[in-house]
């Protein structure tokens, strides 16, 4: 019985998500995009840093994504901070825009990525914001972890 390797080449990474919100849900979604913004994925280039996903018309898109022009592409490039529909089933959508609208969540891309199809895909978190005190503690935690794996290590 052979297994295959799944294998996903991460094209961009929100680190900073985690930190800021609290996870509540998190969803693969595809990612409709033009050519040239496929291209311009594969080669590496994106951000999704400050995006969000908010509802419109029943239909979840992924605002303020930058992806940049495809250096070698035509004149009918594509706009770099464009809308950028997600791929969803209909409960999916919602579940995330009832989470919105009644709970006050927030809908965060953590990354974009290709799938072991080739297929870009987004993982979205569903979450609430971290207030001030939240964040302090988070630090902590993590700066205690790091000692504590110091010390640890000392000793063996």
């Amino acid at each position: 019985m052979n297994k295959k390797k799944v294998t996903s080449k991460i094209v961009a990474q929100n680190r900073k998500a985690s930190f800021n919100y609290f996870f509540e849900d998190t969803i693969e979604a595809g990612i409709e995009l033009l050519g040239s913004e496929v291209k311009s994925l594969r080669a590496g280039k994106g951000s999704i840093i400050d995006s969000y996903a908010l509802d419109s018309e029943s239909e979840i898109y992924l605002h303020n994504t930058y992806i940049p022009e495809y250096k070698h592409s035509s004149y009918n490039n594509h706009d770099p901070r464009r809308l950028r529909k997600l791929l969803l089933n209909k409960k999916e959508i919602n579940k995330i825009i009832g989470k919105i609208n009644r709970d006050g969540f927030t809908v965060v891309p953590t990354r974009v990525y290709f799938n072991s199809k080739g297929i870009a895909k987004v993982n979205i978190a569903i979450g609430k914001g971290k207030k001030l005190h939240d964040k302090r503690q988070t630090k902590k935690q993590r700066d205690w972890n790091r000692e504590k794996s110091r010390l640890f290590r000392k000793q063996s």
